[in-house]
């Protein structure tokens, strides 16, 4: 079961509706997780990602998954103050898949940031000597990256991670499933949902993800993986 600690902390200032156009006004939803509050208005990754979309993705998209998350994590609890086993097996999938959904587009946000405000930007550091290391450059990564994702049938994530043994990988997953289930610690995600893209780039999603490296918030990627050699190193 997931933790039930929220990721982010929603705003409950009066006057502000949900459908306006800076993130800042999603409400909270139910009890225990919550939507997390954007760092930049819905338009901010302007021409990449249009603030339709961010809107849609963010107030709606993502709070359904913490919604429905919030839904099966009171079917299981009242299923172990039971004991009834089978309704706690259940009721499994729908917190893996919700979870799932809260967890990867939580990342996703910190991910991204306007290309004013620095997206796109990887400059000197560990997180770039390991990149051109197992790589070479920063565009041959986006190009394994971007060929990985593609190739997902139907829908899901393409990843840049570290692994059990410290070292950069590229992977995807399926659906809403995490890094995580296969043991690794998520850096940076793309989410290759049709939600995600399909309002700006139709059916021509390769576009989507070519652009979308323009507004890569790569601090915060390389805070994820100074903190993840930091585990490894223990």
């Amino acid at each position: 079961m997931l933790a039930t600690k929220t990721f982010g902390k929603a705003l409950q200032q009066s006057g502000r509706a949900a459908l306006q156009t800076s993130a800042r006004s999603v409400g909270s939803i139910r009890g225990k997780h919550t939507v997390p509050d954007l760092d930049y208005d819905y338009d901010a990754l302007e021409p990449v990602i249009s603030a339709k979309i961010m809107q849609l993705h963010h107030s709606k998209h993502h709070a359904t998954y913490v919604a429905n998350l919030n839904i099966a994590e009171e079917k299981l609890q009242e299923a172990l103050a039971k004991n009834d086993v089978a309704a706690q097996v259940a009721v499994q999938p729908a917190i893996n898949f919700n979870g799932g959904g809260h967890v990867n587009h939580t990342i996703f946000w910190k991910n991204l940031i306007g290309e004013k405000q620095g997206g796109g930007q990887l400059h000197e550091g560990v997180l770039k000597n390991a990149i051109e290391d197992k790589f070479g450059s920063l565009e041959q990564l986006s190009q394994v990256v971007n060929g990985k994702t593609a190739g997902i049938f139907g829908s899901g994530w393409g990843w840049l991670t570290v692994d059990q043994k410290g070292q950069l990988d590229v992977i995807t997953t399926a659906n809403q499933d995490t890094p995580a289930t296969v043991g690794h610690v998520p850096l940076l995600g793309i989410d290759a949902w049709e939600h995600a893209y399909y309002l700006d780039y139709n059916n021509v999603k390769a576009d989507y993800f070519k652009n979308i490296w323009r507004v890569i918030n790569w601090k915060d990627v390389a805070k994820r993986y100074d903190d993840a050699m930091a585990k490894v190193k223990k």
